[in-house]
């Protein structure tokens, strides 16, 4: 079975048609000389990245934006600004290649994927499970068969759900908050997507127990990363730089770091995670590079 999985997710199509700029210049020396990074961004994706009640764009991958725009402006001696462009699961990828878009965060890591951009170190770790409401008896793979299950088209959880449980009935929606309407009004069984969004989602409504997200252990698993555009080498490097100086900023107490870490996952966060869990992911990311010496 975990070989089926991982042939489907690999075979994964992206028709993407849009056309290399040759000579075109990197992206830091774009960045060093207009002093902008673009970012492309969802905007629905609690805690990640989302528009509060106050209208601000806010989230983890927010923070660390800005966290890797300080870094920008150390290296290449000058202010830096982000602008911020929506972009959804279907133009991501299109739009870093042509160039519109210079990073996207929040992207789960496929081999497909890599073919056409490059990733980051993982910024975290992200899996498939579903939100259902409260009382459902939905969770194993066996109790798919039958239901409808709604997923963001050619998504990776659309292919995970299918692949799985191939009785499952799969119902392409076209947003995430086109997933939590369909089961908010019972049109769908359930919705597939990031267990840490759906989370996320759950804790914004009135009623919590309204909904439940499942199962507790994910169907797959993968990291979450930026995704950059190929042949981008030196500006790759600031930017996994940025993401192990965070991660060693939080398990050296650097405040600011913690500070970032503890808005969205800590005790009082939008959802709550097992800090020693986050402390053993970010020693494994920062083991698999090189450990860095902050300054007290």
């Amino acid at each position: 079975m975990i070989k089926t999985l991982t042939l489907a997710l690999i075979s994964l199509a992206f028709t993407l048609g849009v056309p290399l700029k040759s000579g075109a210049e990197t992206v830091l020396e774009r960045v060093a000389r207009t002093g902008t990074l673009v970012v492309g961004t969802a905007t629905d994706l609690v805690p990640l990245a989302y528009v509060n009640d106050k209208n601000e764009l806010v989230g983890y991958s927010i923070d660390y934006l800005n966290f890797l725009k300080n870094q920008l402006q150390t290296q290449l001696g000058r202010d830096v600004t982000l602008q911020f462009v929506e972009v959804t699961p279907t133009d991501a990828i299109p739009k870093l290649i042509s160039q519109e878009v210079d990073i996207i965060c929040n992207a789960a890591f496929t081999w497909e994927r890599d073919k056409f951009v490059d990733f980051s170190v993982s910024m975290g770790l992200g899996g498939t499970r579903l939100l259902v409401k409260g009382g459902s008896q939905l969770g194993s793979v066996d109790s798919l068969a039958g239901k409808r299950i709604a997923a963001i088209r050619n998504s990776i959880p659309a292919q995970v759900i299918k692949v799985l449980q191939p009785k499952a009935i799969i119902v392409n929606v076209e947003s995430m908050q086109e997933g939590f309407d369909s089961v908010k009004q019972g049109k769908v069984d359930g919705f597939a997507a990031s267990g840490i969004v759906l989370d996320g989602y759950r804790q914004t409504v009135s009623d919590k127990n309204a909904y439940q997200v499942v199962p507790q252990k994910p169907y797959n698993r993968e990291g979450i990363a930026c995704m950059v555009p190929e042949n981008n080498s030196k500006f790759l490097d600031v930017v996994n730089f940025s993401v192990v100086r965070l991660m060693q900023g939080y398990l050296d107490g650097e405040p600011s770091s913690v500070a970032i870490v503890e808005r969205w996952f800590g005790k009082d966060g939008i959802i709550t995670i097992d800090p020693e869990l986050i402390r053993n992911y970010f020693q494994d990311v920062v083991n698999s590079r090189e450990q860095i010496i902050i300054e007290k």
